[in-house]
């Protein structure tokens, strides 16, 4: 398997990476815009950084449905933060949740070191961005869905076999583009373009995603299919079945968690890792 590279560190297969979420948006599912202002999402990002997070994603649309946020508002909300966090904390990984090659452009610029493409290669020019500033790019599976989107009734015939082939594809696109391909991730995507059988398939099957070769994100953090498969609990009630789920992926050999609560996160990761010897 890939020894995953990004800003001069090396995630060797069975090391984990913490990827902490700070949302710079007003409507954020988890916590309701709590970090959209500025200094409360640099605080956060300290924060995150004291609790153990080996990377922070940086996040300036809401993933689902809501009001429309155009490029240049996209920009405004997150490339000043990541010039801030770059001078701050000179060694952190910062990567920037984005779709869209022109809000890309700028983050590399202002020091991201990773575009985390959620949308699984809307925009193939986000590629040719990656490779241009020679920094990393996560390469996920959404059904291939406009963003923001929920479709309704989505079907596959083998969840797992169309998540594997998209996701491959997508890196070896951005291999050829010239993206580093040590600094490549494949993600699932829970919940994009899935429902929550999908998803929990393949949750049961990453070690199917893992078995490529190629390094594997999962961010599970309290999402849908968790509370619905506990019950339908909300959102604030997720935190043990997100624990749960992480572990399962990390035994089964995901590199990267992309996490709201990076302490837990830790914790369960370095038990999962004594615990594999």
């Amino acid at each position: 398997m890939t020894t995953l590279h990004l800003r001069g560190r090396e995630f060797r297969p069975g090391e984990f990476a913490i990827m902490a979420v700070v949302n710079r948006t007003p409507d954020s599912f988890f916590d309701k815009g709590r970090t959209y202002g500025f200094a409360a999402a640099l605080d956060a990002v300290d924060g995150a950084v004291g609790n153990g997070a080996d990377i922070v994603d940086i996040g300036g649309v809401k993933a689902g449905p809501g009001d429309e946020v155009s490029p240049a508002e996209e920009i405004r909300r997150v490339a000043d933060l990541v010039a801030a966090v770059r001078e701050r904390h000179p060694q952190l990984i910062i990567s920037v949740d984005t779709w869209r090659a022109e809000v890309g452009e700028v983050v590399a610029e202002a020091g991201a070191d990773l575009l985390n493409d959620t949308w699984g290669g809307v925009d193939p020019d986000l590629a040719k961005v990656a490779a241009k500033h020679g920094i990393g790019l996560v390469c996920a599976h959404a059904g291939r869905v406009a963003p923001r989107t929920r479709p309704h009734r989505i079907a596959y015939a083998d969840v797992v076999a169309d998540v594997i082939a998209h996701t491959t594809d997508l890196a070896e696109r951005a291999v050829a583009a010239g993206v580093p391909r040590e600094s490549i991730l494949i993600d699932p995507a829970h919940d994009f373009g899935k429902n929550t059988w999908h998803s929990l398939e393949v949750s049961r099957r990453l070690h199917e995603m893992v078995a490529t070769g190629w390094p594997v994100l999962v961010a599970v953090s309290n999402k849908d299919f968790v509370g619905e498969t506990l019950g339908g609990l909300p959102v604030d009630r997720r935190h043990a079945g997100t624990m749960a789920t992480l572990a399962v992926s990390a035994w089964q050999g995901a590199r990267v968690f992309r996490v709201h609560d990076a302490a837990s996160a830790r914790t369960a990761l370095a038990t999962v890792a004594e615990l594999r010897g």
